[in-house]
């Protein structure tokens, strides 16, 4: 269902002169699934047009009903920009029918983004290092990085535990099926609940970390990707959209240079996450999350596994226990009972913000923000 096209970088020969051309066709109608993604595509869009959201920044992604409009958005869409079926695999099938016209981009399976594996586990190790999936394309890895990167890689998680409002109803027999079909060696955590694999059931997740956008490298990549999608659709415009990706990309560049200051001074401090969904901005500033509440496809977590994680809580030194604002906090605050670990709230999707292209930074920043204050 994707369609690639190469990657070209604005430079000189579209500069300041291609961002100022009018709109001069009709412009794309464009559809995005969340607003992390959505903020990279209003970047590239500027001043040509505007995309439509499909899922509100303050709901899951990994469970969610579509509203008539934001089904009415995929189906008038030309172009849709979706992580991938690994985020939302509810949302494949929408996307199959209601979009069936549109041209549909996996950004998960774009040229160039790097992949992280799944962790499947409620304790991270800092030197364990997963198998990293780059597609081939290293000239994203920072050699600054690499270590933080592999360390990361193997704890995978979604970012996000949905409000109860928002679930969708699923097939549980597919999804059973698809549980099987994902086992990591994990036979007898899938078996049993002591593992945290129990509350799993009923949950669909793919082999990759979906939660790529919070990697800065994959960001610029998808910049590029954005902007090659629309320029083949509206190719008038093409100057405008290699320009606006290309000062994202700048942007993203001087923004990585000022969360590495703001985390340099905590970078010792261990942390814990409400859902694992952090693991590519782990990686991208070299600071592993010691363990995650829950699962990253946002399976609630069986009493074992929040066991495991009181323990490492209480008889290692953490610093920081983070919630999420989907979640509930009385799972946190019980981690946290009889231990000095201060608490925060980290955002993977940016659900107190206004979407639209300044979302995507203030994002980024407001983790490191968050994580540096924890710590």
């Amino acid at each position: 269902m994707s369609r690639s096209h190469p990657f070209l970088f604005a430079g000189a020969t579209f500069g300041a002169l291609g961002a100022a051309l009018p709109a001069l066709a009709d412009v794309p109608r464009v559809a995005v699934d969340i607003a992390p993604v959505h903020s990279l595509v209003a970047r590239v869009m500027d001043g040509v047009g505007t995309p439509n959201l499909v899922i509100p920044s303050g709901a899951s992604p990994h469970e969610y009903s579509l509203r008539p409009s934001e089904a009415a958005a995929l189906q008038e869409a030309d172009i849709v920009f979706w992580v991938g079926e690994d985020l939302t695999p509810w949302l494949e099938s929408a996307v199959g029918t209601l979009a069936e016209g549109a041209d549909v981009t996996t950004l998960l399976e774009a040229p160039g983004v790097s992949l992280l594996d799944f962790r499947e586990d409620a304790l991270f190790e800092a030197h364990d290092h997963g198998d990293h999936d780059d597609h081939g394309h290293g000239e994203h890895d920072h050699d600054d990085h690499d270590h933080g990167e592999d360390a990361a890689k193997e704890d995978h998680g979604d970012d996000h535990d949905h409000a109860g409002g928002d679930s969708h109803d699923h097939d549980h027999a597919e999804e059973a099926a698809a549980e099987d079909h994902h086992d990591h060696g994990h036979d007898e955590e899938a078996a049993h609940d002591d593992h945290g694999h129990g509350d799993h059931a009923g949950h669909d997740h793919g082999a990759h970390d979906p939660h790529a956008w919070l990697s800065p490298d994959n960001a610029s990549t998808w910049l590029n990707t954005i902007a090659a999608e629309l320029s083949a659709a509206d190719p008038q415009n093409a100057s405008t959209y290699f320009a606006n990706a290309a000062a994202g990309i700048e942007e993203i560049a001087t923004l990585r240079t000022e969360i590495e200051a703001t985390l340099a001074p905590v970078r010792e401090g261990r942390f814990i996450v409400f859902h694992d969904a952090y693991q590519y901005f782990e990686a991208a500033f070299d600071i592993p999350a010691a363990g995650a509440i829950s699962l990253g496809d946002a399976a609630e977590p069986s009493p074992a596994r929040i066991a495991e994680i009181q323990d490492r809580v209480r008889g290692e030194g953490i610093d920081c226990v983070l919630a999420e604002p989907q979640y509930n906090p009385a799972m946190v605050q019980t981690v946290l009972d009889g231990t000095d670990a201060e608490t925060g709230v980290l955002d993977p999707l940016g659900s107190d913000l206004e979407p639209g292209a300044a979302l995507y930074p203030q994002l980024l920043r407001n983790l490191a923000d968050t994580l540096a204050g924890c710590l």
